[in-house]
């Protein structure tokens, strides 16, 4: 999990998303405004985070809205944590 977790982190237009997401719950369309890239593009930045636990996603109406997930970045702190921690 975390191998892909620091993969998903390493494209920049990702780790935008995540800041994006981390001021708020974000459609793609929301999501997308912001970047340079298509929708389709977006959802699929958006899938990778999914995929390697770090934003989830709910459904509202025929929207999906995505959110940093919280236990997917607990985990990266904790594995993070042991190399400050003596």
């Amino acid at each position: 999990m975390l191998t892909d977790a620091f993969a998903a982190i390493a494209d920049p237009h990702r780790r935008h998303l995540l800041e994006e997401l981390r001021r708020g719950p974000k459609t793609v369309g929301e999501l997308a405004s912001g970047l340079p890239v298509s929708r389709p593009a977006v959802s699929q930045h958006l899938k990778v985070l999914l995929d390697a636990g770090l934003v989830s996603a709910r459904a509202d109406g025929t929207r999906r809205v995505y959110a940093v997930s919280e236990n997917g970045f607990l985990k990266l702190n904790i594995w993070l944590d042991q190399f400050w921690t003596g």
